[in-house]
């Protein structure tokens, strides 16, 4: 089910993209290189669903030619049917958990990059109204920046204590000097509210009300936290989720709910996986005279819906209208209900 599915979906993809292809001049080995990491990510996102499906399907062919009836009457209970199920769940679980959570994601690294140079360029090049936290109480904007050219245009830099804006630092622009590793200030102007206070960057000196033409500083923040990435966290790890989950937190920045959503994903899925291995087997293991048509449709239904509900879910934790948790959790929650409820009408 797996490589129908994978090779339905990449004959898609082929066709959806080979324009670009032609256009950027690509070679038949980067093309390929790039689908070597774009199979795996497919594989793993479908992996839950693909369980279910074939589930359904051979427990049907079984039901269809009476052997769930025989196995049941020489004396085996249902629940014991169901371990050889919950074995292959488990091992399957594991696997795709290991997969999705470290193996996958470093794949995805270079289809992302790869995506963004050919496919996404005006993502990538610009970013606008950066506003983020950088130290406890200072807090950064950048109008817009350039991840080509690393060239951010009306910096401002403020420092609060108490609610209280105490001094702010200003510039024209900033751009980032890659032989010192510094961000270069042009037109700074350093306004100080209380004398208290001074920003201070690392290696660097302000007077109280100064100003000049160019000067390097250090800050908290490098070019790549600007850049404008589309599924960013599908290359990061669930250590990496988790760290720049807290640096979001840390800084202020907007969007943490995404990272969120899908390390609670990430931890779900597995889950998912014996939901629906449980669910398809009780939807197919009864003997239907219309045969195994009926209950592979109803696999299908099933899954559509699964999918549907789960998407739904996980777009209003992404814009902050549902809890990350509780939208990686409930569609498990709310199937293994049905499932329990479909249990006690199964013939056993």
């Amino acid at each position: 089910m797996v490589l129908i599915l994978v090779a339905i979906i990449t004959v898609i993809d082929v066709t959806e993209k080979i324009d670009k292809f032609v256009v950027n001049n690509l070679s038949t080995a980067r093309i390929l290189g790039y689908y070597g990491d774009f199979i795996p990510w497919i594989a793993g996102l479908i992996s839950p669903i693909t369980v279910f499906i074939t589930i359904v399907y051979v427990t049907s062919r079984m039901a269809a030619h009476t052997e769930i009836i025989a196995i049941l009457s020489s004396g085996v209970s249902f629940r014991r049917f169901l371990v050889p199920y919950f074995v292959a769940a488990f091992i399957i679980a594991g696997l795709s958990f290991y997969l999705n959570g470290w193996v996958i994601p470093k794949s995805n690294r270079e289809r992302i990059e790869f995506e963004m140079q050919y496919f996404k360029k005006n993502n990538l090049t610009s970013r606008t109204n950066i506003h983020m936290q950088i130290e406890p109480n200072v807090y950064l904007f950048i109008q817009n920046f350039s991840s080509q050219t690393r060239v951010g245009h009306q910096f401002t830099l403020e420092r609060f204590d108490s609610n209280r804006l105490v001094e702010k630092l200003t510039a024209e622009n900033i751009r980032w000097d890659t032989t010192k590793n510094k961000w270069t200030l042009r037109y700074w102007k350093h306004k100080p509210i209380d004398s208290i206070f001074r920003i201070r960057p690392s290696g660097t000196t302000i007077q109280l009300a100064s100003r000049g033409d160019t000067m390097d500083t250090t800050l908290a923040v490098t070019p790549k936290d600007f850049e404008a990435t589309d599924r960013g966290y599908d290359g990061m790890t669930i250590r990496e989720l988790t760290e720049q989950i807290e640096k979001m937190r840390f800084r202020g920045s907007t969007g943490v709910e995404v990272y969120e959503t899908e390390k609670q994903i990430r931890y779900a899925i597995p889950f998912t996986i014996f939901v629906l291995v449980f669910m398809g087997a009780l939807v197919s293991s009864r003997k239907s005279r219309g045969g195994t048509g009926f209950q592979i449709a109803l696999g299908f239904l099933l899954s559509f819906i699964f999918i549907l509900f789960f998407t739904m879910t996980r777009t209003f934790a992404e814009t902050g209208s549902l809890p990350p948790f509780l939208a990686a959790w409930l569609p498990n929650g709310v199937f293994i209900l049905i499932s329990l409820g479909m249990y006690k009408y199964v013939p056993r």
